[in-house]
């Protein structure tokens, strides 16, 4: 089958330089990435066999997620290399294993972060599996969705309703669902301000499901991008500004997913009396991590504030916000790429030219 593989770390800064060198082409164009040094290979792998309790799905497509350019660059490493990395997965059951009991052929799956957890500990037996030490990422400890199959325990496989296509559905897997799953940790309260630190796949999902959810509540975006601050007011943000600006009211509640450090350091400020920002990221870079010396206690974090992470997600996270995106019919921005154009759809990311979720059509 047809796959794109991780083999090794990549430093993409001097690949992009490269790129840029070369290239004079537009970001979806086959040209840009030749005759450099790219982060995915092209692999011919063998279709997975699969266990009693697992289903074969044939993908039809797979969202881009930040985390990908993480394992690239080497701030989170797999278990081993190669591997297919992809965790947004949407695509048909066409084997299943004779211990599948839920799911038949044909059925349409989602397939996220979570592959599978040990469901005996203290954390999986309180609904909290994504903090399992024995916790499996798909696309990480496992192969991935940026290839033409995959398999995936039943019990880690949700069902995709109609109304969605393939390309649609794959970004409520990972963006969506830890997006969801940061809107929860918030704690917000209908007509409390919320706040959006960086816009890319995860936000403006989440801006979405915040207006259907807390409609009286006042959405604020922060974003380095001009084109991010544009989308954010096209969906029905409140308020947008760069990183750095200061907005007219004090928020009660915060999600970043910045991967960096300094604009964290700059809107603890802005943050309401008892406000919580939530980090909606699994790793930042550390280039800039000096500017944290520039936190003021009494004026950042006194008056009850509080920093929350966001760590995986559930498979609760998942089935609740594919449920929530059903019932409000909310669907994310999407830009399509081919499998063998995902090396482009890497690049953008690094580049920070976003415009909602990247998605890879496998089929």
């Amino acid at each position: 089958m047809k796959s794109l593989i991780i083999k090794k770390f990549t430093d993409l800064k001097e690949t992009i330089l490269n790129l840029d060198s070369n290239s004079n082409s537009n970001s979806n164009s086959n040209s840009k990435v030749k005759n450099i040094n790219l982060p995915l290979d092209y692999y011919d792998a063998e279709i997975p066999d699969i266990k009693d309790d697992e289903v074969l799905i044939k993908i039809g497509a797979c969202a881009v997620c930040h985390t990908e350019l993480d394992e690239i660059e080497g701030r989170i490493t797999p278990i081993k290399l190669p591997v297919i990395p992809g965790h947004q997965i949407v695509g048909r059951i066409i084997k299943k294993g004779k211990n599948v009991k839920k799911l038949k052929e044909s059925d349409r799956v989602g397939v996220g972060w979570i592959n599978s957890a040990c469901g005996k500990c203290r954390y999986c037996k309180n609904g909290l599996e994504n903090l399992c030490a024995n916790f499996v990422a798909t696309g990480k400890d496992v192969n991935g969705g940026y290839a033409e199959y995959t398999k995936v325990k039943e019990n880690y496989a949700v069902l995709i309703p109609d109304g969605f296509t393939d390309e649609e559905a794959s970004p409520l897997l990972c963006a969506g669902a830890v997006g969801y799953r940061s809107l929860k940790l918030t704690g917000l309260t209908n007509g409390f301000n919320l706040g959006f630190l960086g816009f890319g796949a995860s936000n403006h999902l989440v801006l979405k499901i915040a207006m259907a959810l807390y409609p009286d509540s006042k959405l604020f975006v922060f974003a380095r991008s001009s084109n991010e601050r544009n989308l954010a007011k096209k969906l029905g943000a409140y308020w947008t500004g760069d990183t750095a600006d200061t907005p007219p009211e004090k928020i009660n509640a915060i999600i970043d997913t910045t991967p960096v450090w300094r604009p964290l350091a700059d809107i603890l400020r802005h943050l309401a009396p008892s406000g919580r920002l939530v980090i909606n990221n699994i790793r930042k870079e550390n280039y800039d991590i000096e500017c944290l010396k520039n936190i003021d206690y009494a004026r950042d974090i006194w008056m009850e504030k509080e920093i929350k992470s966001v760590a995986n997600v559930t498979f609760n996270d998942i089935k609740e916000v594919v449920d929530v995106a059903y019932r409000f019919n909310i669907k994310p921005q999407i830009e399509i790429y081919s499998l063998l154009d995902a090396n482009n759809a890497i690049f953008d990311i690094k580049n920070r030219k976003i415009n909602g979720s990247k998605v890879l059509k496998i089929s």
